[in-house]
């Protein structure tokens, strides 16, 4: 398999640091885990059994599994809630659910050609994706995974995805609700991070729009007329490789680019929820500020039966009285 180069890293405008690489039993990985700070580990094993998952195997042994396939006309492939589609909001996703067959998936990427619509999976593991793959799975290392969830006090594991992206494929800045550990099976993915308190710098979605959880920002091409604190945005950047682990702490915001160093790369996550806060401790963190201001957002919006309301009620109570010199 070959290997990736900076030759094939996008260009960004924004000020990158380095995210920490750490071996798997090293004593300072759990001061990283507990204290919500993104940390590539090495030497985890975690999905070692899972390290012949190509193509090939994988459509041997799911052939007539049904998958959830999403189809873009380019490289963006924006998450968006379906729920959260209203009838009177004007809403052209970039991309497009096509659920298919294993197999058809399968043929699908190894035809692609240039020009072709892009494709991206993303399946649930379960018990019911086929003998093989259950077989692999349980023999992933879960103790040492769930050793790190006791030792943080993290809630339950929540899903394990897999995911499959062509490619130069790009899923765009967001951040999730849940810790995620990201274990990559075949190829390079390129990460971008930003921590929570970078929120006001990526401009995100409001929580009842589709694209709740996403930057409104086009890292290609940014709008610094409408998104001007996007200047200032800092981020820590790093690229996983087969084997390697990387932790996104919950709220951090992830930009994320399948590299080409492989026609395609596999990738497993494994989500938990946060744990529960025995004691809340001032200043807050800032993803409980996030959490905040979403339950705020959520509130305003159940109150006025009207979501399109609530960005006026919020400037009410903000301009003038929050943004004088006196405060």
């Amino acid at each position: 398999m070959a290997e990736w180069n900076n030759s094939q890293l996008r260009k960004y405008n924004i000020k990158l640091g380095k995210i920490p690489v750490l071996q798997h039993d090293d004593p300072k990985l759990d001061s990283y885990l507990c204290n919500n700070k993104p940390v590539l580990i090495k030497g985890s094993q975690l999905i070692s059994s899972a390290l012949n998952w190509d193509i090939d195997y994988l459509q041997k042994h799911m052939s007539s599994i049904c998958c959830n396939v999403m189809i873009s006309s380019n490289h963006r492939f924006k998450y968006y809630d379906q729920k959260k589609i209203t009838p009177t909001l004007t809403f052209k996703p970039l991309s497009r659910p096509s659920p298919m067959t294993f197999s058809e998936f399968a043929d699908k990427m190894k035809k692609w050609k240039k020009g072709d619509p892009r494709l991206y999976m993303q399946q649930a593991l379960n018990n019911s994706i086929g003998h093989h793959i259950v077989r692999d799975f349980v023999m992933f290392n879960w103790d040492w995974v769930i050793s790190k969830q006791k030792i943080c006090k993290w809630g339950p594991l929540t899903s394990n995805l897999l995911l499959i992206s062509q490619e130069g494929n790009i899923t765009p800045c967001h951040y999730d609700e849940q810790q995620n550990m990201f274990a990559v099976v075949r190829g390079h993915k390129r990460f971008i991070l930003f921590p929570p308190s970078q929120f006001e710098c990526l401009y995100p979605h409001p929580v009842h729009h589709p694209y709740d959880r996403q930057s409104q920002v086009d890292f290609d091409n940014p709008d610094y007329i409408k998104f001007p604190k996007f200047k200032d945005a800092c981020g820590y950047e790093v690229v996983v490789g087969p084997k390697d682990v990387l932790y996104i702490p919950i709220y951090w915001f992830h930009h994320v680019e399948s590299l080409m160093s492989s026609s395609y790369t596999v990738s497993i996550n494994f989500w938990f929820k946060t744990g529960p806060i025995e004691k809340i401790e001032y200043p807050l963190q800032d993803y409980q500020k996030m959490t905040i201001m979403r339950n705020v957002e959520k509130m305003l919006g159940e109150a006025l039966h009207d979501p399109n309301e609530v960005g006026s009620i919020l400037r009410t109570i903000v301009v003038g009285r929050y943004t004088s010199d006196e405060n």
